[in-house]
């Protein structure tokens, strides 16, 4: 009855100490960025495959900006690439990543980002700009 107890206790401390799961930031988002110049609105579609994240990120998706990123546990770091001669709302953007809302800062504090989900899909852009993504 002792050893059960025992068991019993350790197996409820090991819950109470597991790290928290990390987030799953596939899907398509609903993307809003709020600078001292206004606020713009646009879409993402991110792609998850353990703690590497790819996508794009856009007005639409007729407009895509390739972006690659790295989640570790809740934190992702999102960096575009965007062809030459093209104009990006931002370079970097950390986030605080949720379920279904993540929200952060462009360009070390130049500015606030926040994703808003509406699917856990990932979509391909209707096109690509450029090659190698």
């Amino acid at each position: 009855m002792i050893e059960r107890l025992g068991m019993l206790s350790v197996f409820l401390l090991a819950l109470t100490v597991a790290p928290a799961r990390a987030a799953d930031v596939t899907g398509n988002w609903q993307v809003t960025i709020s600078t001292s110049d206004g606020t713009m609105t646009g879409k993402a579609s991110l792609q998850q495959t353990g703690d590497t994240v790819k996508g794009w990120v856009g007005p639409d998706e007729n407009n895509p900006i390739p972006v690659t990123g790295t989640l570790s546990g809740k934190r992702l770091t999102l960096q575009t690439h965007p062809q030459p001669g093209r104009n990006v709302a931002f370079d970097k953007c950390d986030l605080t990543a949720g379920d279904d809302k993540m929200a952060g800062t462009i360009d070390t504090d130049k500015g606030k980002i926040e994703f808003v989900r509406s699917s856990r899909e990932y979509n391909e852009p209707l096109r690509w700009p450029g090659t190698g993504f």
